[in-house]
């Protein structure tokens, strides 16, 4: 059943929460994303395995 919600109701009612939550996920992704292409790209040997069975290795 719906009905209007009066002023005051109206005034508690808070927006953007799951934009937030959003823009939070993604800049944590995008950190994580960063370190690993930082330590992948600066190291001097290493190997590392991508999901699919891509396999790379440097010395």
């Amino acid at each position: 059943m719906k009905h209007a919600l009066s002023y005051k109701e109206k005034n508690q009612l808070v927006v953007g929460e799951a934009i937030t939550l959003t823009t939070v996920m993604a800049i944590c992704a995008i950190a994580v994303m960063a370190v690993v292409l930082y330590r992948l790209f600066l190291s001097n040997e290493g190997s590392t395995t991508i999901p699919g069975g891509w396999k790379f290795s440097w010395e």
